[in-house]
C-alpha cells in the first residue's frame, strides 16, 4: 500500500483535492477546525492500494494545538511514503512557512499549487527557478 499524506494550511483545498483524486466524499468546509482528526480515502490504481490521508490544516508543526499534534505525529510516526503539501498559490508567503518545516522532516514532498487560476487572474507569474531556489525543492 502507498500512503500519501496531504498537509497544508487551513482552507487550501486538501480535502477537495483528495475527493477529486479518490472519488471519495470526505467533508469539505471553509472554516477552521473542520478536519481536527485525520481522514482517509482509499482507492486502487494498477493493482496498488493507495491511501490518501487528509491531515488537519496547520500553520506549523508545533504542538500548541490538537491540529498541530495530529499532523506532526502522523508525519513523524506513521511514515507516509510522500507528503503532498497543498499550497494556496495566491498566498505563498504564508503557506511556504509550513513547507520549510515539512522539508526539515526529511520526508519526500510534492508541492501542489492550488488556486493557480486565481494566482494568474491576479496577474502573478510563476518562476520555477526562483521557487526551487527559495524552497530547495524541485518543481
Amino acid at each position: 500500500m502507498i500512503k500519501i499524506a496531504f498537509a497544508g494550511n487551513p482552507n487550501v483545498g486538501k480535502t477537495a483535492l483528495i475527493n477529486s483524486i479518490a472519488g471519495s466524499n470526505l467533508k469539505v468546509g471553509n472554516w477552521p477546525g473542520v478536519t481536527v482528526e485525520k481522514k482517509e480515502a482509499e482507492f486502487v490504481y494498477e493493482n496498488e492500494k493507495i491511501q490518501l490521508i487528509d491531515l488537519p490544516g496547520v500553520y506549523s508543526l508545533a504542538s500548541h494545538t490538537v491540529e498541530e499534534r495530529v499532523t506532526r505525529d502522523f508525519i513523524l510516526n506513521e511514515n507516509p511514503d510522500i507528503i503532498i503539501n497543498v499550497v494556496d498559490s495566491t498566498n505563498l508567503d504564508r503557506n511556504l512557512y509550513l513547507t520549510t518545516l515539512l522539508k526539515e522532516t526529511g520526508k519526500p514532498i510534492l508541492i501542489a499549487l492550488n488556486y493557480f487560476d486565481e494566482f494568474e487572474k491576479l496577474g502573478y507569474k510563476f518562476d520555477r527557478e526562483k521557487f526551487t531556489e527559495y524552497t530547495g525543492l524541485e518543481t
